[in-house]
């Protein structure tokens, strides 16, 4: 019972309390209560006038000496207890040495058997269940504050209960805690394959509890290409998650990944395989013009030029920003167009 403060196994004492009678009899051994010799005998010296002396734990004493160490009363012929080895009449012991007891408040006196748990003390008879007045005199019991309990009157009140199967944890369950919360091993199992997690490892969501590959089927991320768990190092490309060797271009297959890229129709393309698809080509070079990087280029009708391959066909001077004159398939500055009219 995890919340018990104590059971009484091996816990609760019971005191007897040893009592010896003495008995006035003349060269007589007798035995008290508790099976000690008590001896009182009668001597006559010579005829004379006879003494009496009293035998009591192994020591002689005049009859009018062995009194009680309280009260000083005689103890010869009367039953009297034994404390630190000195006697007391039964009166003097119980009103200075015995306790009282937890429930009826009456001194548990040296008849009766004294049963004692966390320095408190009861009679038998009232050693007894606080729900159910059940005795609890050899039997496991629960304490909760200052009340005792049997095991079933305690479990019902105040054990702990599963979070799985919300029953109490009986004495000697296995139980498995995590944070706050606490299962039944049995209970401790994944919410959607119902499998016991035992030493496994396990991911929590939401208050519920899942193994690893349950919560990867419902919950981790996975490549919008392959559809296998993103682990680690993928790449989210128009909020859509990738494993990094599965971002690749659209045409060749080469790796993305930290790659300069564009996209056609929402597909990722190399700027090579872009160019070679797609792009515009220069008039001069023949060469793709991307604009990947910033590149600048210059359109006339239904021409265009990188601006270095932009210059004139005769001189070869740049003719960006400046004025040309087209002759056929060439472009030429005025002042070649001048000469070329001379």
């Amino acid at each position: 019972m995890g919340d018990v403060d104590a059971y009484t196994n091996a816990n609760f004492t019971i005191t007897e309390k040893k009592t010896k009678k003495v008995k006035k009899v003349s060269k007589r051994q007798t035995q008290d209560d508790t099976g000690n010799e008590v001896t009182t005998i009668t001597e006559t010296n010579g005829g004379t006038r006879g003494g009496e002396y009293t035998k009591a734990n192994n020591k002689d004493w005049h009859g009018q000496h062995f009194c009680c160490w309280q009260c000083d009363e005689s103890l010869t012929g009367q039953r009297y207890v034994l404390r630190d080895d000195h006697p007391y009449c039964v009166s003097c012991y119980e009103s200075v040495f015995a306790n009282a007891c937890e429930k009826c408040s009456r001194t548990i006196g040296i008849d009766s058997k004294d049963l004692s748990y966390k320095d408190k003390h009861w009679h038998e008879a009232c050693f007894l269940c606080t729900t159910c007045a059940q005795s609890l005199v050899d039997k496991q019991f629960g304490s909760k504050g200052d009340r005792i309990y049997c095991g079933r009157c305690y479990d019902e009140q105040f054990a702990s209960r599963c979070d799985g199967c919300h029953e109490i944890f009986r004495a000697g369950t296995k139980k498995m805690e995590y944070k706050t919360r606490q299962w039944h091993e049995k209970c401790f199992c994944c919410c959607v394959c119902k499998v016991p997690i035992g030493t496994q490892s396990f991911i929590p969501r939401e208050q519920e509890i899942y193994c690893a590959k349950c919560y990867e089927d419902k919950y981790a991320t996975r490549c919008i290409k392959c559809n296998k768990v993103i682990t680690s190092g993928g790449v989210t490309y128009k909020n859509e998650p990738w494993h990094r060797e599965c971002f690749t271009c659209t045409h060749c297959q080469k790796s993305l990944a930290g790659e300069r890229f564009t996209s056609r129709d929402e597909k990722p393309y190399c700027a090579d395989c872009f160019g070679e698809l797609f792009a515009k080509r220069c008039f001069a070079c023949n060469r793709p013009i991307t604009g990947i990087g910033g590149t600048k280029f210059i359109s006339f009708e239904d021409r265009h030029w990188h601006n270095d391959c932009f210059f004139c066909a005769t001189c070869r001077t740049s003719l960006v920003g400046r004025g040309f004159i087209t002759d056929q398939e060439d472009i030429i500055c005025p002042e070649c167009a001048k000469q070329k009219l001379i």
